[in-house]
């Protein structure tokens, strides 16, 4: 599989000539005056408008390694850059979306999506035109006047995404957005995500758990190993853009990229469980 992990990227990806957007620098973070770490030695580039999967076993440090890049924490030792300059502190360029959503409960569909644009300062008169498109684009028009309890799982994800998109950041930092959600709405906001993406090309940085939504979504996937994690393996996806589901499904790429990397994954997978 050596030769295929490494084979150019595809039509219509970034592949892995672009232009760093991102970088994080012999990085290490840990917790508790050493006790714990979380990843160690870690070197990682992320292309301008490439979208970049990480799995690996639960507690090898995806999470902590996402809150580095978005200046949440910063590494113990090394560095993490943006566009070159080091981040030392969120970055208007840069936005988080998390697993639960995070919407105010007593807010309304449109006061959530609007919240990030008030917090930058963004005149009033310039919500409309901001937010409509994307409410429009992950289908939440008539929804507005809504609050989350109002909302199933899956229209309260769209709502975080729609909010993160309306400030129109650079990069897009997913933290297993889709992990708490039924398979049905999951796959439906995955086709979503893709159609997004054509549309709009952002940088991303996707943690998933699951092997088939990092080939979905991925231009490449970073394979990482056990606690204390390290970065095991980047792997080019290879499939062409635009994507539709039941295409890469099918495809033999798809096939020998879900067992190769679940061969990697699964000897750590279940040393964790035990």
């Amino acid at each position: 599989m050596t030769t295929e992990t490494q084979r150019a990227a595809a039509p219509g990806s970034p592949g892995t000539n672009a232009r760093p957007k991102m970088r994080i620098e012999q990085a290490t973070r840990t917790f508790g005056d050493g006790a714990v770490i979380a990843f160690e030695n870690l070197d990682l580039t992320i292309g301008e408008n490439e979208s970049l999967c990480i799995v690996g076993p639960s507690g090898c440090g995806k999470t902590t390694l996402l809150r580095c890049l978005a200046g949440l924490i910063q590494p113990t030792v090394g560095r993490v850059l943006l566009d070159e300059q080091p981040v030392t502190q969120p970055s208007p360029q840069v936005v988080v979306v998390f697993q639960h959503f995070g919407l105010f409960p007593w807010k309304t569909v449109w006061e959530n999506v609007t919240y990030g644009l008030k917090l930058r300062g963004v005149p009033r008169s310039e919500w409309e035109a901001r937010v409509r498109p994307y409410l429009d684009l992950v289908g939440l028009t008539g929804f507005e006047r809504m609050y989350p309890y109002q909302l199933s799982g899956g229209m309260q994800q769209r709502v975080g995404l729609a909010r993160a998109l309306a400030v129109e950041p650079a990069v897009l930092l997913m933290d297993e957005p889709f992990g708490a959600l039924d398979a049905q709405t999951r796959e439906l906001l995955q086709e979503e995500l893709l159609r997004i993406l054509e549309q709009h090309r952002k940088t991303m940085v996707f943690i998933t758990h699951a092997i088939d939504e990092a080939i979905l979504l991925g231009d490449r996937i970073a394979v990482m190993t056990a606690r204390p994690g390290r970065i095991r393996e980047i792997i080019d996806v290879g499939l062409p853009r635009p994507r539709q589901i039941e295409a890469c499904r099918q495809a033999e790429r798809f096939a020998q990229l879900h067992a190769y990397i679940w061969q990697q994954l699964r000897p750590e997978a279940a040393a964790a469980v035990r």
